[in-house]
């Protein structure tokens, strides 16, 4: 070891038939640029932009373009009555009794009795069309997005002319930018129409097309089916909206006529799109309290009217890539074919090697991370933010048994720490409401948040007041679960005054709650009652097949973790007292883990089976990752049990389950089965849902995660594996390249960050590691280690240093 300082800084049948008919030379295929040959037909094909707030799906339709529009706080409903259900906690003694009792099926039915509301849903604003004329026999079509400047471009050619289009979302100016343009004068010409499922009316205001209108009062969740009235307006509630659209230069002559703005004989067009909502907060009333969305979408009009395309380019491309260049990965690859994306996941599926590609699903899941998190208090939801369904899918909300957790694995780690803060922000909103849903349902002071939650900051169990099943909608450790990542963002970023003013009160709050939450058992250690583990069944030995039980290991690993970050953030601000002493009293005596009969961690207090063996969920596996307390090196049995439980689930399973499968096989040092894991998750899946492979888990023709349906959480999931296969770290070591794959020989990342506020460089070649950089923007130590080898530094603030394996 060497060390020196110095300054910071599908199928194989397929394979031919495409290299013919693309007739190109092997290159290296792009590793930052996701491309088609043609429109795409479906959702999951389109090219997504985003700037955090607005999105925008595109088709690249020649004759029509479609392009679906998002604003991230466009929901259903309007602010709710937290204490919906006042006098759910006096049903508690009588669950205790029954589960003491071992009535488990009589747990289960008066378990029911702790449900309240629904979420609501995240609402699609609408579809803007470009009508073309006069355009056929089209060749040398291509349809792309530059991951590297977050721009999307579609060209072609058409009776001899060349036709080229450019999107992008600006975040300093709030808009969205289209320029058309042609190689032959006066070539261009369309009919711009607005669509939507949402109730609106379409005006003309100084020569531009402003649409307005407002989001539903209530949308039942997609998965209860047919029920009557699912879809609720009304005309005095819910989020208004306005979508204005406005021709910033072109040399063709514009009208607007009968709600539609018509371009003809242009040879270059230059579009704004400007979206904004009423939303003003969780607690506002939208319809009543709510911004002036007209005239914010009106200003931010006005304001991108006065700067030149190339000045907006240029600001929105500086904007992102100050995000986006701060990372970068590189294998080494073979040259392969130039073909479009859809047809390097057939030819990938087949077992070729693609290992741009491979980088190419990294990179995209840092872009889609950019483009659907930068609005406070409003994080990436179920489906970042693009989605076409007024019901959408698990009404694209925010799942916290999971999903929105998984949404920002890569928050940290991938040095996007700004893009961590709607979701910390969030956090906030949820403590508020979580201190009504603590004390109403379960009795306690202190905060808690159940399974799913909403723009308006929902924290009680949901399930329609007993309409549920308790293994979806009665599980509460949503609170204790997310203040992890409050804790987290202090461990990478190191600010103490954002802990003490912001995440230290609402981490006690959640321990408040947990440490009142739990009873003693009969060996006299605590444990929660009731109690389930996130959507799975277990099946006791008399057959019965249930949901509530005490003490699911998934409880107690959530409150083990919340206990060990509660203490090390007070001993942090040098705070001891007699919670503090309590708290630890709590953990000194929380129910152990259990290693069933086959050897796995058992999910529940007793050694049952579960009904589904290869469920999906992994959640008892909490404590591996994305917690910190099961580790190879210092609990090898507990390690050892929970790789033998993914082991008897095996590796068949969704998008999202297959995102987390990588990190806890990342976690447990096996880079090869983190590496299969990864390469299944990015197995093609057709978004034509009648065709036979559209119903598994993988990765749709643009790169987005199929659960299926889309979820973007794998996307997340999945990309932030690929960190932890190549450095994991915890308060007092950093280890490098410890579950490096064999496929992945030689290769170097730069720029991914560790616990204790460190930015990491590695490089290394056969398999072995050559030399890594350890950069400190605070100043540190810590200890290096890869192999067993150990080297311990002490870094000044600004300070790096070079070690050489």
């Amino acid at each position: 070891m060497n060390l020196n300082v110095g300054v910071p800084s599908l199928l194989r049948i397929i394979t031919a038939t495409i290299l013919i008919c693309y007739n190109v030379k092997g290159i290296a295929q792009n590793s930052d640029e996701i491309w088609f040959d043609k429109p795409a037909t479906y959702f999951e094909e389109t090219l997504v932009l985003g700037n955090g707030k607005m999105g925008a799906s595109i088709f690249g339709g020649i004759q029509t373009e479609k392009i679906f529009l998002n604003d991230i706080t466009l929901w259903s409903g309007e602010p709710m009555n937290h204490n919906n259900n006042p006098e759910a906690y006096k049903n508690l003694p009588e669950i205790r009794a029954a589960l003491k009792a071992e009535n488990y099926k009589l747990a289960d039915s008066l378990n029911k009795k702790l449900q309240g509301q629904f979420s609501q849903s995240y609402a699609p604003l609408g579809t803007l069309l470009l009508h073309f004329k006069n355009e056929a026999n089209i060749t040398n079509y291509k349809r792309s997005l530059d991951l590297t400047t977050a721009i999307a471009d579609v060209s072609y050619e058409s009776n001899g002319v060349k036709y080229k289009r450019e999107y992008f979302i600006s975040n300093p100016k709030k808009v969205m930018v289209v320029r058309l343009t042609s190689d032959r004068k006066k070539a261009i010409s369309f009919d711009l129409k607005f669509e939507s499922q949402l109730r609106f009316k379409i005006k003309e205001l100084d020569s531009k097309l402003i649409a307005t209108g407002y989001a539903p009062v209530h949308v039942e969740p997609s998965y209860r089916g047919s029920i009557k009235n699912p879809i609720v307006f009304d005309a005095d509630k819910g989020t208004r909206f306005t979508s204005a659209f406005s021709i910033k230069q072109t040399d063709g002559t514009v009208k607007i006529q009968d709600a539609v703005l018509s371009v003809q004989n242009a040879t270059k067009v230059e579009l704004l799109i400007a979206v904004a909502t009423s939303f003003n907060g969780f607690d506002k009333n939208p319809a009543t309290e709510g911004l002036n969305h007209e005239n914010i979408a009106m200003e931010q009009i006005k304001s991108s009217k006065k700067e030149t395309y190339a000045n907006l380019k240029k600001e929105h491309v500086a904007d992102y890539s100050e995000l986006y260049n701060r990372v970068d990965f590189k294998l080494s690859h073979k040259e392969l074919p130039n073909v479009p994306t859809d047809q390097r996941l057939l030819r990938y599926e087949t077992g070729a090697n693609d290992q741009n590609l491979e980088i190419l699903y990294f990179n995209y899941g840092r872009y889609l991370l950019i483009a659907s998190s930068r609005t406070k208090e409003v994080p990436a939801n179920l489906q970042g933010l693009w989605n076409p369904h007024i019901r959408p899918p698990w009404s694209s909300n925010y799942t916290i048994n999971i999903n929105l957790q998984e949404n920002y694995w890569l928050a940290e780690t991938a040095n996007l720490p700004e893009l961590h803060q709607p979701l910390l922000s969030f956090i906030g909103n949820l403590s508020k409401t979580g201190a009504i849903t603590a004390k109403t349902y379960y009795g306690t002071n202190g905060w808690a948040a159940g399974h799913n939650s909403d723009i308006w900051a929902l924290t009680n169990p949901v399930g329609d007041f007993g309409q549920g099943n308790p293994n979806w909608a009665n599980w509460n450790m949503g609170g204790v679960w997310l203040t992890s990542h409050l804790w987290e963002h202090y461990l990478y970023t190191k600010d103490s005054t954002y802990l003490k003013e912001y995440a230290y009160p609402i981490i006690k709050g959640a321990a408040t709650f947990a440490s009142e939450w739990l009873i003693k058992d009969k060996h006299g250690q605590f444990i929660s009652s009731p109690s389930t583990s996130p959507e799975n069944l277990y099946k006791t030995p008399e057959g019965y097949v249930g949901a509530t039980l005490y003490g699911a290991t998934a409880d107690m690993a959530m409150i083990k973790e919340l206990f060990y970050s509660y203490l090390n953030a007070s001993k942090t601000l040098a705070i001891q007292d007699d919670f503090t002493r309590k708290i630890k009293f709590n953990l000194e005596n929380l129910s152990p883990y259990k290693i069933g009969q086959k050897g796995n961690l058992q999910e529940w207090y007793y050694d049952w089976e579960d009904q589904n063996p290869k469920h999906r969920h992994q959640t008892h596996l909490y404590g591996l990752h994305p917690g910190n307390h099961i580790t190879p090196y210092d609990t090898p049995k507990l390690a050892e049990a929970a790789k033998t439980t993914l082991e008897i689930k095996g590796d068949e399973t969704t998008g999202w389950s297959k995102g987390w499968r990588i990190n806890l096989w990342a976690r447990l040092w096996d880079g090869n089965r983190a590496y299969k894991m990864y390469r299944e998750l990015l197995r093609y899946v057709n978004p034509d849902t009648s065709k036979p492979n559209s119903k598994r888990g993988g990765t749709y023709p643009n790169l987005f995660d199929a659960h299926p349906p889309f979820q973007i959480d794998g996307n997340f999931g999945g990309a932030a594996g690929v960190i932890e296969m190549l450095m994991q770290s915890n308060t007092e070591t950093i280890y490098l390249l410890p579950a490096l794959p064999d496929a992945w020989q030689k290769g170097s990342i730069k720029g991914i960050k560790a616990r204790g506020g460190f930015e990491i460089d590695l490089d290394w070649e056969q398999h072995k590691l050559i030399k890594s950089t350890v950069s400190s923007l605070k100043g540190g130590k810590t200890t290096v280690s890869y192999k067993g080898r150990k080297k311990a530094i002490h870094l000044n603030p600004n300070e790096s240093i070079n070690i050489y394996w």
